[in-house]
């Protein structure tokens, strides 16, 4: 939280309390990781400042942080369902058919069916600042953080601090790793990231 603050990025409100995080996480169905519960319980950034608009980037959401203590339930609910939404996209739209899942059905709306089903058992994402999300996950951390559009899904961070550096402190604060490669923690999503 003090990089956000000092680089200004957003505004940092009072951190989730443990009412407020056990209410997310039974309303929405998952529980934080570890390393995101102690970001959000440090902190929570907030939109209160304009998202500067680059042309030709397509925005996810209005207001990139999910305000897990004031958005409605709808607006958290549309960050929650991002990136199975996204894999059904491409499902209809682009052909895709994950290796893993059973022989794709000819008709399209069979195929979005059977997709849809195989993506209820895949792990949630949970998200942490537009279409970068992190794996959900009581008793774990240490995850890579992902940029998920679709199924073109890459690392953005070596885990949750690491990536706050890149997002928003530029070259010169990127923290030094041993070897600076990723490791893949997550079934099916590793499978899609490049």
């Amino acid at each position: 939280m003090r990089r956000l603050r000092r680089w200004d990025v957003c505004a940092i409100e009072a951190g989730l309390t443990g009412a407020e995080i056990h209410r997310v996480e039974t309303e929405f169905g998952f529980q934080f990781s570890d390393d995101h519960r102690v970001f959000l319980a440090a902190g929570l950034p907030v939109n209160t400042r304009p998202v500067p608009r680059v042309p030709g980037v397509i925005y996810t959401h209005p207001k990139p942080w999910p305000d897990w203590r004031s958005d409605d339930s709808a607006t958290l609910r549309r960050f929650m369902e991002w990136p199975v939404e996204g894999v059904l996209f491409d499902v209809e739209h682009n052909g895709f058919w994950h290796d893993g899942w059973e022989p794709r059905p000819d008709e399209r709306a069979a195929a979005l069916q059977t997709a849809r089903r195989m993506l209820a058992d895949v792990p949630r994402m949970v998200p942490i600042y537009g279409h970068r999300y992190l794996p959900a996950g009581r008793g774990t951390f240490g995850h890579p953080v992902l940029s998920m559009w679709q199924t073109d899904i890459i690392y953005y961070g070596l885990d949750l601090a690491d990536y706050i550096d890149r997002e928003f402190g530029g070259a010169d604060v990127r923290r030094a790793r041993s070897d600076g490669t990723p490791q893949s923690t997550v079934n099916f999503w590793h499978d899609l990231a490049d």
